[in-house]
């Protein structure tokens, strides 16, 4: 099947077949038989094409896309300044590994992360492959340069599926169950969860700050890290004020301070990093999903005199800021300008708040709308209580699904339902896909 992705795919919701079609399921069997059946997947469709607000699979049916590759095509999965920049660079050169022989591009990306992520203080940056690979690279910075070994995480927290990053994510399945032991010197601490703690930022900061001294010490404590909105974890936005009390009490302390942005940087959440809606500066960010349209790349940017306490040759990886990422990179950031993503993120955030409110009103189901910009999630729960209601999450997304309408569940209890759609969608496919969405409440 010959299909052109971009801007020139009918932005449009068409069923010709049910989801899955006979071509879609013809791969999927050819799946099992060829891939480790760790690897799961959430819809079983054999995308061909894909564009802005849309996915085409193998029987010409035609998707809204709520998902993003879990907020990685923020601006589409193939935008047409990256698509030229990636051609370009493919021509010249796809690889030579940058600790070896080094290229413009490695370096390009560097300097617009040391402008683009919050502070304006000196920094330096270093490139690699994942979300997790960025986090594990973070602590080995921060452990490099405090000469401690103490790491703290939060619950509801996601960092990755490496050993390390496995015993810095909280939720046993699917990430960690049978995976272990893993990496010593990890505590876990309360985080602020306002729907279901109450708490106001600052209570609730006074009692992770209070387990960290208690479980761990400032003595031996080489850094905190924390999702400013935590994603797998049930996108999760902590209440006003607790981020900064936990970033003034490490400054304090000195512990490394990090913010993991893989998942609410690049434009996700209408800042480009969402740490500024508070003002937070961290000692170090990690980024990844979002900054490159869809290829493999993250990043570290953090102070100075961190980054560089690492001697050389301690940091880096064979494709660890590969140029054809880096390529993509740079043009992914220069749509983010261009075509002012950071306002239409803010706006399909409105719209999605908009939406499920009214339905709140007439159903106690929805226990919670949360988040920011183009990275919003409703929590279903039990009527009339708080109750995690998993059974109605997979069931409105199998609903969706079948709809023509792909959505992502996610969180500790499995009973968020989260929106991740590209930053390009158009605001006549997004409410048709939230429609779609709000039919599967109601006939659930």
């Amino acid at each position: 099947m010959s299909v052109i992705g971009g801007p020139s795919l009918p932005q449009e919701r068409k069923l010709v077949t049910s989801i899955p079609g006979p071509k879609s399921q013809e791969l999927m069997a050819r799946k099992n038989a060829a891939v480790a059946s760790g690897v799961g997947v959430a819809l079983p469709i054999a995308v061909v094409a894909g564009g802005d607000g849309v996915l085409v699979d193998a029987d010409g049916n035609s998707l809204i896309d709520l998902g993003s590759g879990i907020a990685v095509t923020g601006v589409g999965n193939s935008a047409p300044r990256v698509v030229e920049a990636v051609q370009q660079q493919v021509a010249q050169f796809t690889h030579t590994c940058f600790t070896v022989t080094p290229y413009e591009g490695y370096v390009a990306v560097a300097e617009k992360l040391n402008e683009l992520t919050p502070g304006d203080h000196e920094k330096r940056s270093a490139l690699f492959n994942s979300g997790a690979e960025a986090v594990e690279n973070a602590i080995k910075i921060a452990r490099h340069y405090t000469k401690k070994n103490g790491v703290v995480v939060f619950d509801h927290a996601y960092h990755g599926r490496t050993n390390l990053t496995m015993g810095m994510t909280a939720k046993n399945m699917p990430y960690k169950d049978g995976f272990g032991p893993f990496a010593p010197e990890v505590t876990r601490v309360q985080t602020s969860y306002p729907y279901r703690d109450g708490l106001a930022g600052a209570d609730a900061a006074a009692v992770a700050i209070t387990e960290i001294e208690k479980q761990v010490g400032a003595a031996n404590l080489a850094a905190i890290i924390i999702e400013p909105i935590q994603g797998e974890g049930g996108f999760i936005a902590p209440a006003e004020g607790f981020l900064p009390a936990i970033q003034k009490w490490a400054t304090e302390n000195g512990v490394v301070f990090i913010l993991d942005e893989v998942q609410t940087g690049f434009g996700r959440t209408g800042q480009m990093f969402a740490a500024n809606f508070e003002g937070v500066v961290p000692d170090m960010v990690t980024t990844a999903k979002g900054i490159a349209g869809g290829l493999p790349l993250s990043g570290v940017t953090g102070r100075a005199e961190i980054m560089d306490s690492a001697h050389a040759g301690g940091l880096g990886g064979t494709y660890a800021g590969n140029p054809l990422a880096c390529a993509a990179a740079l043009a992914t950031i220069e749509t983010y300008e261009a075509e002012n993503l950071l306002e239409k993120a803010t706006k399909i955030g409105e719209t999605i708040t908009e939406v499920f409110s009214n339905l709140q009103k007439t159903d106690d189901r929805i226990g919670d709308i949360r988040g920011r910009g183009a990275m919003m999630a409703i929590e279903l729960v039990e009527s009339g209580s708080k109750t995690p209601n998993a059974a109605l999450t997979g069931a409105i997304a199998k609903y969706a699904a079948e709809q023509g309408v792909l959505v992502l569940t996610c969180g500790t209890y499995g009973n968020v339902i989260r929106f991740l759609p590209a930053l390009t969608i158009s605001d006549e496919l997004l409410r048709e896909g939230l429609q779609v969405v709000v039919d599967a409440i109601a006939a659930n």
